[in-house]
């Protein structure tokens, strides 16, 4: 039992070592983490307005307004309009940022590869579905329903970890 008050510290040093290390290999390509977050996010949902795309690679609205910006500028991104929003715009990912794509799922790959080296690929499916099990659950405890109290979170979460093959909101 012990060993288990290690694991908010073990969750959050991973996270920081991790980020850390693909902030490194992404400094080789000139991009930042949240260049390389938005444009993750936006490869897998285009059509989406700014904000949302803020939303779910979790970087502030502002920032978020420069780092299109700059990717539009590099051709990287197109902004349309939103048919049923005039103030709204929708994000879609040009030709051009492909090959950059590409480079940032290849960086995380091997950023990844690296940290689960010393794990057989059998153990490094079980790692991923009991944190896929603990994410879930997790964001049914942070976002509980309306009502049904905790048997419904439980509920909820088993749920969101049976049917999570992948993550879909993965990120580098």
């Amino acid at each position: 039992m012990e060993r288990l008050r290690n694991f908010g510290y073990l969750l959050k040093d991973l996270g920081r070592l991790y980020t850390r290390r693909f902030e490194e290999r992404a400094e080789a390509l000139q991009l930042t983490l949240p260049q390389c977050k938005a444009l993750g996010h936006l490869s897998r949902n285009e059509g989406i307005s700014q904000t949302r795309l803020a939303e779910l690679a979790e970087i502030d609205p502002m920032s978020m307004v420069r780092i299109l910006d700059y990717m539009q500028a590099e051709g990287w991104i197109e902004r349309r309009a939103d048919p049923h929003d005039r103030r709204a715009r929708c994000l879609y990912v040009k030709d051009k940022a492909r090959a950059i794509l590409n480079e940032i799922w290849q960086l995380a790959d091997e950023t990844r590869m690296e940290f689960l080296g010393d794990l057989s690929e059998e153990e490094c499916l079980r790692l991923i579905d009991m944190l896929e099990r603990i994410h879930a659950t997790a964001r049914a405890i942070a976002a509980p329903p309306a009502s049904g109290g905790a048997a419904a979170i439980a509920k909820d979460a088993k749920r969101a970890a049976s049917a999570s093959g992948s993550h879909p909101g993965s990120t580098p």
